[in-house]
This record gives structure tokens, C-alpha cells and sequence, in this order.
């Protein structure tokens, strides 16, 4: 049996049309019946994410090829319209989604869950992997290389083309596991059975995609998880953009990463960082005002502050703080991707509906302009003109008049008009007086209105760069008085960056259920043959017709979650420890009555782990480790750490001295360790030579010695007759000197 996926793509090629195609903008081919919205009119599937995803890719899905050929991985495409074809516009997008069989996967365990905060949940028996790759239509998109020669086959076929050589059902399963690995997709997000979930990556127009924005992939990946009753999504925000960090720049900017406009908030963050720490960071930065950097010296302007003058008088709006400055560099910069040329020609300022001015006023303002332009034969900068008529209007008035009255070489007095351009070399904006029928071009201006003395995207872009370097990046930003506000401002922008996982709560135990018909409980499960500090996995929703029983509940209860946990496959209710023991044949309605949502009941039940099931029990795998850092870290955070060669316990590397490109030594004691080596040597009346030769050969690192000792103040002298715990009791240093390297209380 041969699979063609691309064959009903040719058939509606050929009709020349793909209206029977869903549409990707709207995603409206999703009718659920008795469905209760969020109340911002986008509505929740009245069923778990497992069984709504079946029916979804029953309905919606075709298997690429067939289920013996990789019974794993089976792999469902879904074909979707942007636009229409008919109107020589649009085009046709593949959404491919991967069920993967976890207990038959190469990767078992999930990293993503574990360093978002739920490495306790146990194992899924399901991974769905939505995908639309960069090369999205279904013909580019349904192609791989050959193993051997690399010459682009179709997925179907049995051998290569160009060199013959016979593609194999372990050469499909290594090019599907490589999908889950390739950052050129345009979307990758993986949910797993128990409808927690992890947006991997996102790419639009500037990750290669010729039809879909950023915005438009992400608005169908939150509406694809609001229709499929996703629970959670988790996002690692690490985007490199324009060559910044990107949610460091949006997040000063608009007070939240970009995610953020679609729910996503803050999860957790590296180092112990709190969601308040993260609120007041994001507070310091968005407030610093802008004349913290002007009042420093009596020099020349430096080009900083020239930048930020150019950009305050391009601005409607007064720029005030960092918040404001970066807010109009990212509007300007979307501004100018989307930007249209207008040609109606009908730009004037007099006239606009927004003026709150008359047009007398305005005249008057323009017609002093005209007469300080005359009388000067170069470019006037904004700045002079603005100081020239400081006196004849309010600041406000002159700058509105000043914002259009360059606008299209418009003519303001005998057949003179006005040109403006922006002067790349002092990022200034000046005007000029010419004749109407002067031939005189320069470059660095375009007679557009008030967008044409706008700087190009480009240069906007490098204007960006600069400024976050010198006044967001800890690393390069500039130094400024006074000290506290800079130090302030370093810790702050240290803390955003710290701050990388961020989680959507679709709240879907709060929704509503509409339907009179049917019973909806979320079960929480007690396992008998479980510890009580081992975590319990979260609650699942059971659907029940309405005259359902007792032992209608425990039935669907015990299907439900071995459907979606590895380790339940073992798994029967036993009884509802909130009721006792009962009947099996009571209603379930005399029980819980009627509601107008979800009720919440605990089972209890028993989960054999053998049978080879152990090590599903928990994302976070088998072994058994121990976090607990300096810093606060009592858990894995995603960032770079190490263990103590005695104890165990795990620490950031950057929390004991060792910088984020520095290598990881090959002995490491923690400091309690270290500590107690030294106790130990001391009530043994080792001398203190002694004692520095055998803490040296445990506790160096071999080509970091000195790195380890950064924080160390200054070398200890032990004096005969004193011990070292007594002389580092009383020394304020960190460390022990003559040439042995150690450190204590390292923070």
C-alpha cells in the first residue's frame, strides 16, 4: 500500500481553487457543540485534550504513510488555505502532526518539562508534535534527502532516484526525528496527553516564511490549543532579534516579552528569581528617565545623547523614560515593514480631524518658519528652528507644524515650498526653502509627508543596536552618574535576562459546561502503592452521560489515565475516599447534584509498578539529585550547573565563580564540603602546612585555580599558635593565602 500525500494537492491545484481547504488566518473549521468561552469569544472543547485530538485528526488528519511502517511515529497532515489562489494571491500551508509513542521513543523523558516545573508529572504514553516547516506547501514540505547521494526524495518513495539506493523504514524514522531537532521550522509546538504543553520555536517572515508573519503563525497555534482544550503552554524565550535580545528590549518596552500578548506570563526564572523580583525589574528599567544621560558633563554632545534628541523630536508623543524610547524605535520599526506608499496627495495638517488647533494658529506658526528658512541659504536643524520660534507658539503647536509642514514639498508661499530631510551623519532632521520648480534631489530625504524625514529601516535598526548596548546590555552599557541608578539599572536588565520560561494557563477547569446532558468531574488520583511525597500527576477530566453510576465513574476514571500515563497501565480505581464505600449502582447526579461546571473528586486506586514501568514514574527520570545553590535554586532551572564531587548537590557554575564560557573543572568541592575538610583537619591539630597540602589535592581545580578565588578579599596569615578556623573566623577575606587556592562562602 503506497501512500501519496500529495495527490489531493494536485487535484485542487488543478480545480484551480482551494476553498474546500480550511483557512489558516481564520482556523474557523472547529465546531464543537456545548462549548462555554473564556469570554473573549474563543471557546474550550467540552472533553480532555487526549480524546479531543483524536477526533480532531480523524476528521481533519491523513496519515503521510502507514501506520506498520513507523507504528511510533504516525504522522498526519492537514492541509490548510492562506488566502485564495483564484485571485493570483495566497497559497496552501501543510500542518504536520507527529504521535509520538513515548515508551517506544528514543527521548522518554521530556527536558522541557523539567526545567518549566514539571518534572513531577509522571511519563505521557502520547507526544504530539504540531509542525509547519519553512518550506511550508505540501510538495516542498513532503520531500527529504537521500541518506547517500542527499538528492531530495518524496517521502513515499522506495528508492532514489539519482543513485538507486533503497530508502528504508530506519531512514524515514531518522528524518522524522530529525524534524523535532530542525530551528527552521516556522512552528513546533509538542503537547503532551495530559494537555501540558511547550511552544519550541516560532518563525515568520524573517525565518523565511513568504506568506505568514510571526503574528499570524502564533495567533493559530493559541486558537489551535483553545479548540484541543490544551491546559498549559511553556514558551523558553531566548530570541535573538536585530542582533539583541529581543525580550529584554520588548519587555522595557511594552512591559511584557512578545509572547506576552497572547497570555504568556512569567513562569519561572534562573537563579531563584520571584515573579515579584521580575515585576520590579521590569518597573526600574521602564522608569530610568532620559535626562539621567544628558546632565553628565559640560562636553561636546556625545553621540548618545544625540541619538536620543533625534528621536525625541521624531516622536508626537514626548519621550520621557527608557520605556517611551524603546516603545517609538519598535513601533517605527513595524511602522516602516508595513509601510505603504500613499499617492492621494491629500496630507494637510490644516485640514487633519486629530488637530486640536485652529487653522489660523497653524498658518501663523508656518508662516514664521517660512521667514527664519529665507533667511538662511543651508539646512536649518530642527533644533535651531524650534529655538528660533520658542516665543511665537507653544512647544506643542511648533511641534506639530514642524512634524508636517515638509510633507510632500508642499508650496507655502510664492511658489516657494518647504523641504525636510534626515542628515544621517547628525541623525538630525533639517528644512530648507526652495523653489517649486527646483530640481535640486537629495538622497537622504523623500517627499512622503512626515514619514519621508524619517530615518530608514536600517538605519532605525542600527540606531537600536547602539542604544541597547549603551543603555540596556550589562555588559557594554555606558557609565553614567549617578553610580546607585547605573548599578540599579545592570542588576535589573541582569535579572530579564535571567528570566526565560513563560507559561500560558488556558484554564480550562474554570470553563463552564453548557451541556445539561452530560457530567463533567475532575478526577484527582491517590495511589495507595505511592508515597505521599511522591508528586501526584495533575487532574483529568472525565465526560459522563448524565444517568452514569459509581461504577460508570471508576471505569472511564481508570481508562482515562491509562490513556495518557505510561505507568497507569496497571491502573484501577478502587474507591472515592470523599464518600466511603458504596453501591457501584448509585447515580452519579445524587451525588454531586447538578453544577454548572466541573467538579473536582478524588479516586483512589492502585498502580502496580512492575512489570518494567518504573521508570516512567516521573519526567524528571530515575536518578535521584540534589539542587540547592547559593543563590536559592532548589530545583533544575535550565541553567549550565555542576555537582560536588562529596556531597552531590548541584550548583550553577556562575552562582561558584565560574564564568558561562569557562570549562567545567574536573574536581569541585561545595563550600559546605570545604568546610567541613578543614573542621575536620583542625581537630585532628594538623598543621596548617599539613592541612594545605591535603585540601589542595582535594580541592583544586585542575586549570581554574585562580578563577574559583574572584571573590576572595585577601590572603589570610595563620600565625603559630592559632588554628585557621579561629584566624578565618576573625579575617574578612574569603580565602587562604600563600598560593593555595580555595574559597569559602563564595556567593
Amino acid at each position: 500500500m503506497v501512500f501519496s500525500e500529495i495527490r489531493p494537492w494536485k487535484r485542487a491545484k488543478r480545480r484551480g481553487t482551494t476553498s474546500d481547504l480550511c483557512d489558516f488566518l481564520t482556523f474557523d473549521f472547529f465546531s464543537f457543540p456545548f462549548v462555554a468561552g473564556d469570554g473573549d469569544g474563543d471557546c474550550f472543547a467540552g472533553e480532555p485534550f487526549w480524546s479531543a485530538v483524536q477526533s480532531f485528526l480523524k476528521q481533519y488528519g491523513r496519515l503521510r504513510f502507514p501506520p506498520s511502517l513507523l507504528p511510533s511515529l504516525l504522522t498526519w497532515q492537514i492541509l490548510l488555505r492562506v488566502g485564495d489562489q483564484a485571485d493570483g494571491g495566497g497559497g496552501v500551508v501543510s500542518l504536520d502532526v507527529v504521535e509520538e509513542d513515548v515508551a517506544r521513543s528514543r527521548s522518554v523523558y521530556c527536558d522541557q518539562c523539567r526545567v518549566v516545573g514539571w518534572s513531577g508529572h509522571p511519563v505521557c504514553r502520547k507526544r504530539y508534535h504540531f509542525i509547519i516547516r519553512e518550506n511550508c506547501s505540501p510538495i516542498e514540505g513532503s520531500q527529504r534527502p537521500c541518506m547517500k547521494c542527499g538528492h531530495m526524495t518524496y517521502l513515499f518513495d522506495s528508492r532514489c532516484k539519482l543513485c538507486y539506493s533503497a530508502l528504508t523504514a530506519d531512514d524515514l524514522e531518522d528524518w522524522v526525528y530529525h524534524q523535532f531537532e530542525d530551528s527552521t521550522h516556522l512552528l513546533h509546538g509538542v503537547v503532551h496527553s495530559n494537555g501540558y504543553g511547550h511552544l519550541l520555536r516560532i518563525n515568520g517572515r524573517e525565518g523565511g516564511s513568504s506568506l505568514l508573519s510571526g503574528s499570524d503563525v502564533m495567533n493559530f497555534w493559541d486558537r489551535l490549543c483553545k479548540r484541543l482544550a490544551v491546559r498549559k503552554v511553556s514558551v523558553m524565550d531566548v530570541s535573538k532579534k536585530h542582533g539583541i535580545d529581543f525580550r529584554l528590549v520588548h519587555t522595557v518596552a511594552k512591559g511584557q516579552v512578545w509572547y506576552g500578548g497572547w497570555g504568556y506570563q512569567f513562569g519561572t526564572g534562573s537563579y531563584a528569581l520571584t515573579s515579584d523580583a521580575y515585576r520590579n525589574a521590569i518597573d526600574t528599567l521602564s522608569s530610568i528617565p532620559l535626562y539621567t544621560f544628558f546632565f553628565q558633563d559640560r562636553g561636546p554632545r556625545t553621540q548618545l545623547q544625540t541619538l536620543i534628541a533625534f528621536y525625541q523630536s521624531l516622536s508626537e508623543t514626548e519621550i520621557r523614560t527608557l520605556k517611551d524610547l524603546f516603545s517609538f524605535l519598535l513601533d517605527l520599526i513595524r511602522e516602516l515593514n508595513t509601510a505603504k506608499t500613499d499617492d492621494d496627495g491629500s496630507n494637510d495638517s490644516s485640514n487633519s480631524l486629530s488637530c486640536p488647533w485652529t487653522r489660523n494658529d497653524v498658518e501663523r506658526v508656518e508662516r514664521c518658519m517660512v521667514k527664519v528658512l529665507v533667511t538662511s541659504e543651508r539646512w536649518v536643524s530642527r533644533r535651531t528652528l524650534k529655538g528660533a520660534l520658542c516665543k511665537a507658539a507653544s512647544p506643542e503647536l511648533i511641534d506639530y507644524c514642524l512634524k508636517h509642514i515638509g510633507g510632500k514639498g508642499r508650496v507655502v508661499e510664492d511658489g516657494m515650498k518647504v523641504r525636510a530631510r534626515c542628515n544621517p551623519n547628525y541623525n538630525a532632521i533639517e528644512y530648507r526653502v526652495e523653489s517649486q520648480n527646483s530640481s535640486n534631489i537629495i538622497s537622504n530625504w523623500v517627499e512622503d509627508g512626515l514619514d519621508s524625514i524619517r530615518p530608514s529601516k536600517m538605519q532605525v535598526m542600527d540606531d537600536l543596536r547602539y542604544l541597547y548596548d549603551s543603555l540596556l546590555n550589562p555588559e557594554t552599557m555606558v557609565t553614567y552618574r549617578p553610580q546607585a541608578t547605573r548599578e540599579s539599572v545592570v542588576d535589573s536588565a541582569k535579572k530579564l535576562l535571567d528570566c526565560k520560561q513563560f507559561i500560558k494557563d488556558y484554564k480550562v477547569e474554570q470553563v463552564a459546561v453548557l451541556n445539561p446532558f452530560k457530567i463533567h468531574l475532575w478526577c484527582r488520583v491517590e495511589l495507595e502503592d505511592y508515597s505521599r511525597d511522591d508528586p501526584s500527576p495533575p487532574p483529568e477530566l472525565i465526560v459522563l452521560p448524565g444517568n452514569s453510576t459509581v461504577a460508570d465513574l471508576r471505569s472511564e476514571a481508570t481508562k482515562a489515565f491509562k490513556e495518557v500515563y505510561v505507568i497507569f497501565k496497571r491502573f484501577c480505581v478502587q474507591e472515592l475516599p470523599d464518600f466511603g464505600r458504596m453501591d457501584g449502582g448509585m447515580t452519579l447526579n445524587l451525588l454531586f447534584g447538578s453544577s454548572s461546571g466541573a467538579v473536582v473528586v478524588r479516586i483512589r486506586g492502585r498502580c502496580n509498578a512492575k512489570y518494567g514501568l518504573g521508570r516512567f514514574r516521573a519526567e524528571r527520570g530515575t536518578e535521584t539529585w540534589i539542587v540547592d545553590c547559593v543563590c536559592g535554586t532548589k530545583d533544575d532551572d535550565g541553567e549550565r550547573m555542576l555537582a560536588c564531587d562529596k556531597c552531590s548537590i548541584w550548583q550553577h557554575t556562575r552562582c561558584v565563580g565560574i564564568d558561562g564560557l569557562d570549562e567545567i573543572p574536573a574536581k569541585f568541592l561545595c563550600r559546605l564540603c570545604l568546610d567541613g575538610c578543614v573542621e575536620s583537619d583542625c581537630s585532628r591539630g594538623s598543621s596548617s602546612s599539613s592541612m594545605k597540602e591535603e585540601v589542595e589535592s582535594e580541592c583544586l581545580v585542575e586549570g581554574l585555580e585562580s578563577r574559583i578565588l574572584e571573590y576572595e578579599k585577601k590572603p589570610i596569615i595563620i600565625p603559630s599558635g592559632k588554628t585557621c578556623r579561629d584566624e578565618i573566623r576573625s579575617s574578612e577575606g574569603l580565602g587562604i593565602g600563600s598560593g593555595m587556592c580555595m574559597a569559602f562562602d563564595v556567593q
